[in-house]
């Protein structure tokens, strides 16, 4: 069977908008469907999956995904009318009732968030495709067969934990010969994703989508000043559950929508609020590093307290809260499972992926492996590649290499000189972190490297870490893993050897953390090659990794994409494929390019 399955609540934003007037841009944010996607699965294998705002270039886009229904189906060579069964992430219709209980929520039920309100957008979107197809699986439920169907294990915990479901903030599962038994779950309004989420807005950054920056930022504050405020805010209960005191303070409907009781409790107790504009002091390092700190109490509450309860040794993770890499690391190294796997779209993106395979395996399909390096997303011939640079004729050259490994030696030798690299490849990753083939690379050895990148490349927050990629075999050597750990998906925080941490400045987080790459020949075989080339450059089979964006620019999908953000930041050069890309302006006539930043240029950036 061919079952696609689909993400994201087209319209939310905007019926809040309607229906809200009045809240800020950041308020409007808090809203249930973005990160819309599509994946699609035949006969039982993941064949393609892609967000929808790699296509529609909207961060977070809660867009109907035509893009990216369009990229599957023509991935696998198939025409709209072979789709067996379209299904939802999401199942409103049981909360059917609770919603009728006041007029705005009723038609937020009927306008949005209903089976009949997808179904209607699909046939109007996919040509008619009748609704009989369509099928809506609960958002927790398809988080969770995301999780074990892409584990390879027969037999594992699951733990969705996110902001919300339909209703829920966390659902514990047992997964066992292919199907999944709900242990028990966790309110909404006892939500840990949610409180982190209100916390992070109230500290000046986006909810839906900044929650990422503060754990980078907890390692700068001391989370003992602020620590017995969240013991209050958050209660571990004893049957492995928890409740949140503080999301019960918001009653109106009006406080519901933007959790102004909760925001008013954290502006007079913990610290007040912050502007984007704001600098940011000690009071807000300090608050990030004790909501991080309660984040890692409860995440290990519930899992060892069910691993105890059910004797099983392997965890398996989805849900916006499973990207939480320190909380994933501190899970890791606790001792009570043997292993962890987080699905690498842990986020509502990964839904669509979770109900198509929900749905497989109701069929009978699904079959349970792990899922490799997910390169599920579009790749481009040499054809498209070589008519997007001709677009930029005037503004670059290019030189054509021979093979790959003549393209690795000579992206090392730039790297292992101090250049920042944009290296695109094959098929796009499928979730948030670029993971080889849409990344920007540099040595993680360089002292200003950090900066540099931060500043002049990613135009982001200065306290922003970089995450290293390194080979599989190397790994424990610098980095406090076993030998053989794999960690592939760039979502765990490990500690770097401490003997190692002065060599690593561009990887090695204040607290000496990275957010460590593994990559093996086998499933990142361009990759590996390009490490083993920087090793023999450098003596360390490692780059610093980061995503090939820019600040509030989804991942570049299209060479096109590429090549303009390469001409538009501080990146030195652009591998396309095999293809090295630099500006014609700042190309030296005696050979190699433009110099990497002077000492003084360097010495500015320490202050950004």
């Amino acid at each position: 069977m061919n079952i696609l399955g689909i993400s994201g609540f087209e319209g939310s934003m905007q019926f809040k908008e309607t229906h809200w007037p009045g809240l800020s841009e950041r308020e409007y944010r808090i809203v249930q469907g973005l990160d819309s996607a599509a994946a699609l699965f035949v006969d039982g294998q993941l064949v393609a999956a892609a967000a929808e705002e790699r296509f529609d270039r909207r961060k977070h886009s809660a867009a109907f995904p035509l893009g990216a229904i369009s990229y599957c189906l023509a991935e696998a060579g198939l025409a709209l009318g072979s789709i067996d069964e379209i299904v939802h992430g999401f199942n409103y219709r049981p909360h059917k009732i609770a919603y009728s209980l006041d007029p705005v929520s009723a038609r937020l039920y009927r306008e949005v968030l209903s089976p009949e309100a997808v179904a209607a957008q699909i046939e109007q979107r996919l040509d008619g495709l009748p609704a009989s197809r369509a099928h809506y699986v609960d958002h927790h439920l398809a988080h969770a067969a995301s999780a074990y169907f892409c584990s390879g294990w027969e037999e594992c915990l699951v733990l969705v934990i996110d902001g919300m479901g339909e209703s829920q903030g966390a659902s514990i599962y047992k997964a066992c010969a292919g199907k999944l038994q709900k242990l028990a779950e966790i309110p909404a309004r006892d939500s840990i994703g949610i409180l982190y989420s209100v916390v992070t807005l109230h500290l000046g950054f986006d909810f839906n989508s900044d929650e990422y920056k503060i754990m980078g930022l907890a390692p700068y504050g001391d989370a003992a000043r602020f620590g017995s405020f969240f013991e209050e805010a958050v209660k571990l209960k004893p049957d492995g559950t928890i409740s949140v005191p503080l999301l019960h303070i918001n009653r109106s409907r009006l406080e519901r929508e933007t959790y102004a009781g909760t925001r008013q409790h954290l502006e007079q107790y913990l610290v007040k609020a912050r502007s984007p504009e704001d600098d940011i002091s000690d009071d807000h390092r300090d608050a990030a590093a004790a909501l991080q700190e309660c984040l890692n109490r409860v995440m290990l509450h519930i899992c060892t307290w069910f691993g105890r309860k059910t004797g099983l040794r392997r965890l398996a993770l989805a849900g916006g809260v499973a990207l939480n890499c320190t909380a994933n690391g501190r899970l890791l190294r606790c001792g009570a499972f043997d292993d962890v796997f987080v699905q690498p779209a842990a986020g509502d993106d990964g839904a669509a992926l979770g109900a198509a395979a929900f749905r497989s395996a109701v069929n009978g399909e699904i079959r349970n492996r792990r899922i490799p390096v997910p390169f599920l997303g579009p790749a481009y011939s040499k054809g498209i590649v070589a008519r997007a640079a001709e677009q930029f004729g005037e503004e670059i050259e290019h030189t054509e290499f021979g093979s790959l490994v003549e393209t690795c030696e000579e992206a090392a030798r730039l790297i292992a000189a101090g250049y920042v690299i944009g290296w695109y490849r094959g098929r796009m990753e499928f979730g948030p972190r670029a993971l080889g083939h849409r990344s920007i690379l540099a040595d993680p050895g360089h002292p200003e490297m950090r900066s540099r990148i931060n500043a002049m490349v990613k135009m982001r927050e200065a306290f922003r870490p970089f995450a290293p990629a390194v080979s599989l075999r190397e790994a424990s050597r610098w980095f406090e893993v076993t030998s053989g750990t794999e960690l592939p998906y760039m979502i765990t925080t490990v500690d770097v050897r401490e003997d190692y941490r002065q060599q690593l400045p561009a990887v090695t987080h204040v607290d000496g953390s990275a957010r460590l790459q593994t990559v093996s020949p086998e499933d990142n075989r361009a990759f590996h090659a390009l490490l083993e080339a920087v090793g023999k450059t450098t003596g360390r089979e490692m780059v610093l990794n980061t995503s090939f964006n820019v600040k509030g620019q989804p991942i570049v999908n299209t060479p096109q994409q590429a090549l303009e953000t390469f001409l538009n930041c501080g990146i030195d050069y652009l591998f396309l494929e095999d293809s090295l890309v630099q500006r014609k302006s700042r190309h030296s006539q005696t050979g190699t390019g433009h110099e990497p930043p002077s000492q003084v240029q360097l010495e500015r950036l320490r202050h950004v």
